[in-house]
């Protein structure tokens, strides 16, 4: 269980709150960079840890990120023109330029303007991976850019999609590095179903229940699902928590991918107490990304499982996930199709802001009671005016692995660049 008043601290991420003074520390993803496709195209509405932003690309295809409440009358800039290097505030056209300054004020005399004395507030952003991120903390505590090895490959290589969750960010991050629940939840129960999961022949599932390794770091922790198959072999699943949302796991890429071939994730943004962007993303090591893996049918997040225009859900609450009974007995344990839609059922079940003093964790909870300590840390850490983990560049080159290796390895050594693939891991 925790506290209710810890509980509160790490959820709640509004201006002035612990846990949102701490994310304002850090560089998050905003929207996606196609969601801006062109220089002076729309501008599109932000939410992010309670603020109502809104973004567009100027002229010159720079990206600014700005308090959606023109400072003149309150008026939304969502209605703005986007034009000749600046975004104009369509009620008496004040225009803001990517930094927020007032450039022009329409409806002042020119010997009367005071635009010079006029700034909305305005947060840096960087393009990258295919996100657009933005920083909304102090100028002179601004981290160094967010350099994931994912977001570094060729767009080729890469993908990235975005889908709302009506929950707190921390039941995302949560059920993210739960790794016990995988191979249950997200099981296949008939080896013949062409349903997306783990099928009973995978090492993932035929393992017994894993016990969980972790080492804190500077950026957070690795940690390892180990399941023991047989006398003699261990499958390993091994993940990083960087703080203070992203997670990078295993991902099984390509028709013909022996082992692992690359690396995914989510990094779980809140837009408010109750409301979560999760980016899903996707990096094979390998070959290019085919168009079949970039619709993501398996994990339910690409353009036939989610409006493109809203990023909600077709399968969602007020359908019950189109959940299945007769596929639920017979084929799948949820009878829910795909693996995020199925986490995403679970995770928003569990109400808006999880009540977690009514919890009975156990041993295979390791990773998610070390991931609150860190975080309650954190929160603890910024209000002494300290710098929280996760801002250094010492993630840049993390590499998860998956492997089913002699049970008197190491699993850490998975994690080295070098590292071998060790047994071809089925297709699910």
């Amino acid at each position: 269980m925790l506290p209710r008043d810890d509980n509160e601290r790490v959820t709640h991420v509004g201006p002035g709150t612990p846990m949102g003074e701490t994310m304002r520390r850090y560089w998050i993803p905003a929207l996606l960079g196609w969601e801006l496709p062109e220089p002076d195209c729309a501008p599109v509405r932000v939410r992010l840890l309670g603020e109502d932003l809104v973004a567009f690309r100027d002229s010159r295809g720079r990206v600014g990120l700005l308090a959606e409440r023109c400072p003149h009358r309150q008026a939304s800039l969502f209605f703005g023109r986007n034009e000749e290097c600046g975004l104009r505030c369509a009620y008496h056209g004040w225009k803001f330029d990517a930094d927020g300054q007032c450039v022009d004020q329409m409806n002042e005399p020119e010997e009367l303007s005071f635009a010079h004395k006029i700034r909305a507030t305005a947060y840096p952003t960087v393009e990258m991976g295919g996100l657009v991120w933005a920083y909304l903390g102090a100028a002179d505590r601004r981290p160094p850019l967010p350099c994931f090895a994912w977001t570094q490959a060729p767009a080729s290589h890469r993908h990235v999609s975005k889908v709302i969750q009506e929950t707190n960010w921390l039941q995302g991050v949560e059920g993210g590095i739960d790794t016990s629940h995988a191979p249950i939840l997200h099981r296949v129960l008939d080896p013949k179903s062409s349903r997306p999961g783990f099928k009973v022949a995978d090492p993932f599932v035929r393992g017994k229940a894993p016990v969980i390794e972790l080492d804190v770091t500077d950026y957070g922790y690795r940690y390892a699902g180990l399941r023991p198959l047989g006398d003699s072999e261990t499958h390993v699943r091994a993940y990083h928590f960087i703080l203070p949302f992203h997670q990078i796991r295993p991902a099984r890429i390509g028709e013909s991918a022996r082992g692992t071939s690359g690396a995914s994730g989510h990094i779980w943004v809140p837009m408010d107490d109750e409301t979560t962007m999760v980016y899903n993303w996707e990096h094979s090591v390998t070959d290019p990304l085919s168009d079949e893996e970039r619709l993501e049918r398996r994990l339910g997040n690409g353009p036939l499982d989610v409006d493109q225009t809203t990023f909600r859900g077709k399968r969602n609450r007020g359908n019950s996930y189109m959940l299945d009974r007769r596929v639920q007995k017979t084929e799948t344990f949820t009878g829910i199709d795909g693996i995020n839609v199925q986490d995403r059922a679970i995770q928003e079940s569990m109400g808006a802001i999880v009540d977690r003093t009514r919890e009975h964790l156990g041993p295979a909870d390791r990773a998610v009671i070390q991931a609150r300590r860190l975080l309650l840390q954190a929160t603890r850490t910024v209000e002494a005016g300290g710098t929280p983990p996760g801002v250094e560049p010492s993630y840049y080159t993390l590499q998860p692995a998956e492997a089913v290796i002699p049970r008197e390895m190491d699993w850490r050594t998975l994690l080295t660049p070098d590292a071998p693939r060790t047994e071809a891991l089925q297709q699910v």
